[in-house]
């Protein structure tokens, strides 16, 4: 039986930040890395959509590296697996920086995914070593705060280190961060899943969770709905930095600005998403936050077609970006309520989906060049039109199970 305390007596504040941080950095590779696109595309000789490959390439690493590390961690506890995959990041995000390849960089950057990848299914699942139900969702508000630091500092960050420097700069700060995270971790994160439970077996043991798992229809409703409103956010991280800089001439720095005030809003969101979840059902908000998404990616497409001012378009990202706050902690809390076995495992595929989303639609955003935003305002209210009609088929069929159980 999983017991719950309070956040205070269970880690220390550096416990919060860590895992915070972890599970921010495999996404900080992305977004620290957004304002040199156009710069890459051009000093590497390559068009844009190729260039959005790069993106891909760090999707799919994210999205194995998920599969493999989760399970394993429930094999061998969280630190060991996260150490070994925060000193390959660190040695991989070096290289980046010194490749002039594009054949080399993208290879480069799927490593990066998927040691990344560590640092945030081992957070999530080290949370739910600790809490669980409503407990569960208020860390993960927390664990947000720290989060949501990293796509407003990253973007401002990348800004400010191609001012002082070019592309290479970035590459070469993740490869600091990376570093100073390994000591972090090290020194202050302490083994949050004890040997008594552990999966028991061998290097395979772990991975026949998956089945079982894929078999929970209300956790794949969750795990599916969440995935599509993240997919939706990562086609707008691949798409805006051309759609803003190309089409409404926004310099790095001004693209970073308005970049930072989305992770603002998902930081807020996140924080009300803690608030609420005492008096309100997890899944009640949960469902205004995917109503949300369709109803800001619907503006995203009217704002495309008929070629509407910055300010309509800003807007419109703000609203479908900021949903992920409400949508993020209460689909992984209500998806993981009853994995707590395979906590691993679960929280690699609540991982894997929203990036193999990613990786899909990195490239299709960008397939009709720069001087459009067509394709992805085409692509966002897919995924959330997707997101909305399962989690109504998801929310209908739980609401059903509940009441014949009660019965």
């Amino acid at each position: 039986m999983n017991t719950t305390i309070s956040v205070e007596k269970k880690t220390t504040l550096w416990v919060v930040i860590i895992l915070g941080a972890l599970t921010a950095f495999g996404p900080l590779c992305m977004d620290l890395y957004l304002p040199a696109l156009p710069m890459v595309s051009h000093d590497l000789h390559t068009s844009t959509s190729v260039t959005q490959f790069s993106m891909t390439a760090c999707f799919v690493g994210l999205a194995i590296g998920q599969m493999f590390f989760g399970p394993m961690s429930d094999l061998s506890g969280r630190k060991k697996p996260l150490i070994g995959a925060l000193i390959l990041f660190t040695v991989a995000s070096f290289l980046c920086g010194l490749t002039s390849s594009i054949i080399i960089h993208l290879i480069l950057r799927f490593m990066q995914g998927f040691t990344g990848a560590a640092g945030i299914v081992i957070a999530k699942a080290a949370a739910r070593d600790l809490y669980s139900g409503k407990e569960l969702t208020k860390f993960m508000s927390m664990l947000g705060l720290v989060n949501g630091v990293a796509p407003i500092a990253a973007p401002l960050l990348g800004g400010l280190l191609l001012a002082m420097g070019d592309w290479h700069l970035v590459f070469y700060t993740l490869s600091l961060g990376g570093t100073l995270l390994l000591i972090g971790v090290v020194w202050q994160l302490p083994e949050t899943l004890h040997l008594q439970n552990r999966t028991r077996g061998n290097f395979f043991t772990p991975f026949k969770a998956f089945p079982i798992i894929v078999k929970d229809k209300e956790f794949m409703g969750y795990s599916l709905t969440q995935s599509f409103i993240l997919t939706c956010m990562f086609g707008y991280i691949a798409a805006s930095p051309f759609v803003l800089q190309k089409m409404y001439g926004l310099s790095p720095q001004w693209f970073s600005a308005s970049f930072a005030l989305n992770g603002l809003g998902i930081v807020l969101m996140t924080q009300l998403t803690g608030r609420l979840v005492g008096k309100y059902d997890e899944r009640t908000i949960l469902r205004f936050g995917v109503w949300q998404a369709t109803i800001g990616s619907l503006l995203l497409l009217m704002v495309a077609i008929f070629k509407w001012p910055l300010i309509l378009l800003l807007l419109g990202f703000f609203i479908t970006v900021s949903s992920v706050g409400l949508v993020s902690p209460t689909g992984f809390s209500l998806g993981m309520q009853n994995q707590g076995q395979h906590a691993g495992s679960a929280s690699a595929m609540l991982g894997l989906l929203p990036f193999l989303g990613g990786s899909i639609v990195s490239p299709l955003v960008g397939i009709a060049g720069e001087l459009t935003a067509i394709p992805m305002a085409i692509t966002m209210l897919s995924c959330t039109l997707l997101a909305l009609i399962v989690n109504t088929i998801n929310t209908q069929k739980s609401t059903k199970r509940r009441k014949e159980e009660n019965a």
